[in-house]
């Protein structure tokens, strides 16, 4: 058969590691396709740089446009990242009949919806796996693996940059600042890493798990977004004393109000294997009515684990590219027409159980009128710690783990306890999730 002609728009770490990947395994992947995947040409703004590829066969240009124009380009790969060009490229791939794999997951939250009804009219895929989750098949398990179940909730640690400060901060007693700077050094946060750790990264790839879970609209600007920045080396070793270890999660749950999803700060046991996955790694634990609880771990980021999951869409869609388009698996896991609108919970009504923590007055009755305080707002607590003081000093630090509540009702106690007089400066809460 005659090979499927690839053009590459990008080749920084993951571009280079896609192309890596398919020079490599060539005859392996030509065994499981059974027919070749040729790169024919690529784009970089520095290209005259690149020799991974023999110009001789290759066509190399500095202008990303030439590809998707290019007659001779059947699947376009666009790794260019960010929102524009490659919105504007894609599209425009779209237009001229060719296929399109992405690793982009800010280009699919935002703008996946005109993306995919673009190509399902032209009758072409888009692909992204490499999108959430780096080298983790967890697109593939979510809209075929998981197909015959109703999925309840997803929970994910999908930022390893994110990860790796927190798992830092809780083996070395280190503070975010001091980690978040060893980070940046080491490559795994940017210059700027408001993305990462402010919880943008990861609510782009959430948005596509939901919206792949539930069968909803892709709708970013719904998600709840906190980030790490304000979690401290106290919370990490008092949720350790506690029995629990902070992640920052991304979550996606149906209940009865609607849709949840919410990116921010989380106290997980510590038995659970996902309290267990440490440093750049990512993992997405998914309860499903059928199958029951999947956990699925791996490299979340990186050239070589990222190109396996874009090479992989490639095998795909060269395998799908000459069906029947109505036959296809739906891009997004659910038919165009059966996707459902259904509400998107507001953050106000999450409900959830929260870790606390309080500088109070060391005198008789201050826990009294706090849990009074708690106990009026319908709040029951499960556990507390109350630190002794060090010597000269007349507060004491509290820390109360609560029930199951509705998070308006949290934040109306947690407004009258830092309104008493025993209390100094604001009341720390991080959410709780039991995941059972």
């Amino acid at each position: 058969m005659q090979p499927v002609k690839i053009g590459l728009m990008g080749l920084g770490t993951v571009g280079g590691g896609t192309a890596t990947v398919l020079l490599r395994n060539c005859d392996e992947i030509t065994r499981r396709l059974g027919r070749k995947l040729e790169v024919v040409h690529a784009a970089a703004r520095d290209i005259a740089d690149q020799s991974i590829f023999d110009p001789a066969k290759v066509k190399l240009s500095d202008d990303a446009s030439s590809v998707v124009n290019d007659p001779d380009v059947d699947i376009v790969v666009e790794l260019i990242g960010g929102y524009s060009p490659a919105k504007e490229l894609v599209l425009k791939a779209i237009e001229n009949g060719k296929h399109v794999v992405t690793a982009n997951k800010a280009l699919i939250a935002l703008h996946g919806t005109e993306i995919f009804k673009a190509a399902e009219e032209k009758g072409v895929i888009v692909a992204y796996e490499a999108a959430v989750a780096g080298g983790i098949p967890i697109i593939k398990a979510v809209r075929e693996g998981l197909s015959a179940n109703q999925i309840e909730w997803v929970a994910g640690i999908i930022n390893g940059t994110g990860n790796f400060i927190l798992t830092e901060m809780r083996d070395k007693g280190r503070n975010f600042e001091d980690v978040l700077k060893e980070a940046q050094e080491l490559g795994y946060a940017e210059v700027d890493p408001t993305f990462d750790v402010e919880g943008i990264d990861a609510a782009h790839k959430l948005t596509i798990l939901a919206s792949l879970s539930f069968g909803i609209p892709l709708q970013f600007d719904k998600t709840f977004t906190e980030g790490i920045s304000k979690i401290t080396r106290q919370d990490v070793t008092y949720a350790e004393e506690l029995g629990y270890r902070i992640k920052h999660l991304g979550i996606a749950r149906k209940s009865a109000n609607g849709i949840e999803m919410r990116v921010h700060p989380t106290l997980i046991p510590e038995r659970r294997l996902i309290a267990n996955v440490d440093g750049v790694m990512n993992a997405v634990l998914i309860k499903a009515d059928a199958v029951g609880p999947t956990l699925y771990y791996g490299a979340g980021a990186g050239a070589e684990p990222t190109a396996s999951a874009v090479v992989a869409d490639l095998i795909d869609v060269a395998r799908a590219m000459d069906s029947d388009p109505a036959q296809r698996v739906p891009m997004l896991g659910f038919k165009s027409d059966a996707m459902k609108d259904t509400r998107v919970v507001a953050h106000d009504e999450f409900e959830t159980s929260y870790y606390v923590r309080m500088q109070a007055d060391d005198r008789p009755g201050v826990l009294a009128e706090v849990t009074s305080i708690f106990a009026t707002n319908g709040i029951s607590i499960e556990a507390v710690i109350q630190k002794e003081p060090k010597e000269g000093q007349t507060r004491v630090c509290l820390i109360m783990l609560t029930s199951l509540i509705v998070e308006k009702n949290m934040t109306r106690a947690l407004s009258a306890i830092e309104a008493l007089d025993s209390i100094e400066g604001d009341v720390t809460k991080i959410r709780l999730e039991r995941l059972d």
